[in-house]
């Protein structure tokens, strides 16, 4: 049997756009027969750091409560679904623009294991490929600034962002502008535009896969970029059929101007339900929610809060009124990610096994430890759910484990086999006491 020319060059194509990854990809076989691996990943970063003694809970291990008036105190009800991790420290990182850099990306260059990409899409080049979207990313007033260092958490490569979507209207827009109802109530891509499309893009990767082979090395990282560019933009014009009567469409959000101040609240609120959407329909099991970026100068007016979060997160200790108003700011960002929990917490898993939570893991990430000192030591960490990838209802107190080790864990949490996550220098292996 003769394969085609142009079927043996996609399917070259195909392994060599892979291979970069092979320590990373575990077969969906493999993860089916782990009952311990999350089936999904949601990352939930706010910005500029906190204050530890108003963040921190007494006690640990599996001994430990909130205090009240705390920032965390809004996660009690679901301590038992938690772990909080203190110690964490971004080695040889410090400020603002060099945390947003590495929380994600473990300081990774195109010569690590990682190749310079975050956590979450190296996630979903492992796990994504067969949902709509490979990963989802949100934001909450990010792009206000443009695109930098600053405002941007996940990356391709290095220096590549994957820029989020600040408008709910447009993210509802694509997940269900170009769906149409089955008749056992489903959704499927149906629009014939979106077939013609597609089948453009399939000759073009075609032309794009003989290029790579002309081009000098130097062009080839670029080129192949793009090419991974055009297949992920494929897995999203091709959709998949969405079985699930609760995906029918929903109302588009009325939030008014998002990058208007006082709409931050609702927009926050109608990206996390578009987030919970998209993941219980089974349109993505990768997606992020990037509330504003660092050095956010929001201010929290609908908390009678009057100057910017960041701002308050310099606030020193000896003005209390200051650092009082930074902990409400803080603790409402623990109330959004408690709605997120709640969600999760509320919807069966499709698969009848217990809660969507137990099989998603939730990583609550900042970029700074004390923002008032621009420290990225003790950067302070909440993961939720995943209860089956390890045990939870826990206060690690680590002492300084660098995050390569963190982001190594939230791989293994995943499925993924790798030792390493960004620069291995300052750390290999995953955190033990999370295993434990």
């Amino acid at each position: 049997m003769t394969l085609a020319r142009r079927d043996f060059v996609r399917a070259v194509g195909a392994t060599a756009l892979l291979a970069p990854f092979a320590g990373f990809l575990q077969s969906d076989r493999g993860r089916a027969q782990d009952a311990r691996v999350a089936k999904r990943l949601v990352v939930f970063f706010t910005p500029n750091g906190t204050v530890h003694r108003h963040w921190r809970p007494i006690g640990e291990g599996t001994s430990f409560s909130f205090p009240a008036g705390s920032i965390l105190e809004p996660l009690a009800p679901h301590q038992s679904d938690l772990v909080v991790l203190d110690g964490i420290d971004f080695v040889g990182t410090s400020n603002h623009e060099g945390g947003m850099a590495a929380m994600l990306t473990g300081n990774g260059t195109d010569a690590h294991e990682s190749r310079g990409m975050s956590v979450d899409q190296v996630v979903a080049d492992s796990i994504g490929a067969g949902s709509r979207f490979p990963s989802l990313e949100l934001g909450v007033q990010t792009s206000a600034w443009g695109g930098n260092v600053q405002t941007r958490m996940s990356y391709r490569g290095p220096g590549q962002y994957v820029p989020p979507d600040d408008d709910p209207i447009g993210v509802h827009r694509r997940l269900f502008g170009g769906l149409s109802p089955m008749p056992d109530g489903g959704m499927a891509m149906a629009d014939p535009r979106v077939l013609r499309r597609r089948s453009v893009l399939d000759a073009i990767r075609g032309d794009l896969a003989d290029l790579s082979r002309r081009v000098p090395a130097s062009e080839r990282r670029k080129l192949e970029a793009h090419t991974e560019a055009l297949r992920r933009s494929e897995l999203g014009l091709a959709g998949a059929i969405v079985g699930m009567a609760s995906c029918d469409p929903t109302p588009a959000p009325d939030t008014g101007a998002p990058l208007d101040n006082d709409r931050f609240p609702f927009v926050g609120r109608a990206q996390m339900d578009l987030l919970i959407t998209a993941l219980s329909c089974g349109m993505t099991r990768v997606a992020s929610l990037q509330w504003a970026h660092t050095v956010a100068p929001q201010v929290f007016s609908w908390l009678g809060v009057s100057e910017g979060h960041h701002a308050l997160s310099h606030m020193d200790d000896a003005n209390e009124a200051g650092v009082a108003d930074f902990v409400r700011t803080e603790r409402w960002f623990a109330e959004q990610f408690a709605y997120l929990l709640d969600r999760l917490s509320e919807l069966p898993e499709p698969d009848g096994d217990g809660r969507m939570l137990d099989h998603t893991l939730v990583v609550w990430a900042k970029e700074l430890g004390d923002g008032r000192l621009h420290e990225c030591s003790s950067v302070p960490f909440v993961l939720a759910g995943a209860n089956r990838a390890w045990s939870t209802g826990r206060y690690l107190r680590l002492g300084g484990v660098p995050h390569q080790k963190l982001l190594v864990s939230l791989c293994h949490a995943m499925g993924l086999p790798n030792r390493t996550f960004g620069d291995p220098s300052h750390g290999t292996g995953p955190i033990e006491e999370l295993f434990a």
